[in-house]
């Protein structure tokens, strides 16, 4: 099961992926033997340098797929194309997220839209419209939750909610679809500091609170994703935290 290349044949789609954390799944997959595609929604540029990069390594193994998820009405649309595209579909993962602070006494019916629709109801519209044909590959659904699902980050008061919602629906489309299809999450903590900055002060207070004192590599994540699909044949209905140990000190 741990062997290199033992996703061959298999197809993955991952949201969000033209950059960040989602990029470095994707090249993970990719290496380990998957078909990757790159869901994007404005990231045209990155997503196809990804799929370059990727196919440049393994001919037409590659390709990028545009999509806002928010409007549910594309997401049957996105999955049709990739099934077009490679004739099925094993691993699923919903990665893509808006994050931004919204403190309370600021917070407009966007706000909520955005952030519920990206981090819970795009996730469950697209595992639902997924659904037949993960169940015929016997697939795999994995949800980038958060560790502030459980613990709130100050001033995110939309976010969080929407993130501690995406953990109780992988615990509960984990028990709905088993035994065919087996979904779980990966709760990442200090990854990447936000593309909109962060204080010298913020970034040294949150590292202080993390027991092995730094933060974290996207390919931390992309190795518990390849975990979870490729090796955890008998997990389902779980969240692992990759953060440093950060959420058993607090």
């Amino acid at each position: 099961m741990s062997s290199q290349n033992s996703l061959n044949g298999k197809v993955a789609l991952i949201t969000g992926a033209a950059r960040r954390v989602g990029a470095v799944i994707a090249a993970r997959l990719h290496q380990s033997g998957a078909d990757v595609a790159i869901h994007y929604r404005g990231s045209a540029d990155a997503a196809a340098a990804l799929v370059q990069e990727l196919n440049a390594q393994r001919p037409d193994s590659a390709a990028a797929f545009k999509a806002d998820l928010i409007d549910t009405s594309s997401i049957p649309a996105l999955v049709a194309d990739i099934v077009h595209w490679r004739g099925r579909l094993d691993v699923l993962i919903n990665n893509a997220s808006s994050f931004y602070p919204t403190p309370p006494g600021e917070i407009t019916e966007a706000h909520w839209d955005d952030l519920i629709g990206s981090n819970l109801k795009a996730p469950l519209f697209l595992s639902q419209a997924a659904l037949p044909e993960l169940r015929k590959t016997k697939g795999v659904i994995i949800n980038i939750v958060d560790i502030h699902a459980q613990r709130p980050l100050k001033n995110h008061t939309v976010y969080g909610p929407a993130k501690a919602a995406l953990a109780m629906l992988t615990r509960s489309l984990a028990k709905d679809l088993a035994p065919d299809v087996r979904v779980n999450g990966v709760s990442p903590g200090a990854i990447l500091w936000p593309e909109d900055g962060m204080g010298e002060e913020t970034r040294e207070s949150i590292l202080k609170q993390i027991p092995l004192q730094r933060a974290g590599d996207p390919n931390d994540i992309a190795g518990c994703v390849l975990y979870l699909v490729r090796d955890a044949t008998y997990v389902t209905g779980q969240i692992i935290a990759v953060d440093g140990g950060r959420s058993i000190g607090w």
